[in-house]
């Protein structure tokens, strides 16, 4: 009897197709508002459903987590080796976003009166927001006063903060917290099977994100940034190729591999421009890519809001974009300043809505870069977030293989298993 071969497209393609079609369509239906709607609300809603799975999965997996690991110490230590990682790798980034600024003059050859300015207002309200609380008003916001509000509102950070904690004291109420362990693991287990389900979903949302942006947007108005938008993406490439791959090398972590593994997440990041839609299924996938539950837990959520490595390469090579197209020559003096604000306030922002121009918007005043310049790159952002949110999702991936290296927490037999279960047969 033959065996019947099915057909069988991977998730990967499906994302592609999605975007491929999206791409005609936002050409074909440009400025077409009842086209535009139609594939806003498919984008929207798709996001919307990655939402609303996000935090349950982060709260039960972090719950369960942290009570497995069950050592204060431990703990410390990861935490303490994930920050400072985050930090180093930023920081980098950074720098590296100042130094193609600096050779290649993105922003010198650009008139700035001639490009379309878009509407920011609500990205001024935003950093105004952001502005007023400041570092205390920031580290007073972890701090949950009322944890459901801060599920509903979506603050990772607080969610964080009180899931660790719930998850110490779970471990220290030994065995009468099993039960508890038993209902949260249960509840990440029906998440992800959740996740699964809508992830069929995932080329239809694409589909929408990216036609509804070339719809809006139109191809002609990029060509004048078209340089920047490549030299963003060189920049990114760069970054991955040669920083990524050296830290992945000292500690013996086979990048190429992880890229492999992690590929449709970071085809899937780039489409839709947004980590959330990628967080359950990394968090999945790097478990039963051998890291211990208790270090992807940690890592990847806290990745979220600190580990953007995409987003500080943009935001260090927009600063100079702009002063190049305004004319204003920045001194050494000057860009180690745009240096240390833009490592504080990329931090101090995490979580707000629209960040990357949040932490502009909060750094261009202090070397004196008119802050209404932002609106004259506002229409290629959501191009250039593709590249650095899929920049960020490989950061973190590679940085939840790293810190499980280092904590002896990553399960080599398991690592080579699931790459012959998933990897050798393709």
């Amino acid at each position: 009897m033959q065996k019947q071969h099915h057909f069988h497209i991977s998730m990967g393609w499906q994302i592609l197709i999605g975007l491929t079609l999206g791409i005609i369509s936002g050409v074909v239906f440009y400025q077409n508002k009842a086209a535009i709607t139609v594939m806003s609300n498919l984008g929207s809603m798709f996001i919307g459903l990655i939402q609303m799975i996000v935090l349950p999965i982060i709260v039960s997996c972090l719950i369960v987590g942290i009570a497995n690991m069950g050592d204060l110490k431990k703990l410390g230590r990861v935490g303490g080796k994930t920050i400072i990682y985050f930090e180093v790798m930023t920081t980098i980034a950074l720098a590296l976003g100042l130094l193609v600024g600096n050779v290649f003059h993105p922003g010198t050859s650009i008139d700035i009166n001639k490009l379309h300015a878009a509407n920011i207002s609500q990205y001024v309200t935003a950093s105004k927001s952001a502005a007023s609380s400041g570092v205390w008003g920031f580290l007073e916001s972890i701090i949950p006063t009322n944890i459901f509000k801060a599920l509903g509102d979506g603050n990772m950070l607080a969610v964080i903060f009180f899931s660790i904690l719930f998850g110490i004291g779970t471990a220290a109420i030994g065995e009468r917290g099993k039960i508890i362990l038993n209902f949260f693991q249960a509840i990440s287990e029906v998440m992800f099977k959740i996740t699964n389900w809508i992830m069929k979903l995932a080329p239809i949302g694409v589909f929408g994100l990216i036609g509804n942006t070339i719809a809006q947007m139109g191809i002609r108005s990029l060509l004048p940034l078209g340089y920047f938008i490549l030299l963003a993406y060189a920049t990114m490439a760069v970054f991955v190729a040669v920083f990524m791959s050296l830290a992945a090398h000292l500690f013996h972590i086979n990048f190429k591999e992880l890229l492999r593994v992690i590929k449709d997440e970071a085809i899937l990041a780039f489409t839709t421009s947004s980590s959330e839609v990628t967080l359950p299924r990394m968090m999945n996938k790097m478990e039963d890519y051998g890291v211990d539950r208790s270090i992807v837990s940690l890592v990847i959520p806290t990745g979220y809001s600190f580990n953007l490595d995409g987003g500080a390469i943009y935001q260090s090579m927009a600063v100079l974009f702009l002063a190049q197209a305004y004319h204003i020559n920045m001194s050494l003096w000057q860009q180690i300043t745009i240096l240390v604000v833009l490592m504080i306030t990329t931090k101090g922002t995490a979580g707000v809505p629209s960040a990357n121009f949040v932490v502009l918007l909060a750094t261009l005043p202090a070397v004196g870069i008119p802050a209404s310049g932002l609106a004259f790159i506002a229409g290629i952002d959501r191009l250039v977030d593709m590249g650095r949110t899929c920049v960020n999702v490989i950061g973190n991936s590679l940085a939840t293989a790293i810190i499980g290296r280092s904590e002896h927490e990553f399960d080599d037999q398991k690592r080579q298993q699931y790459v012959a279960e998933h990897l050798d047969k393709n």
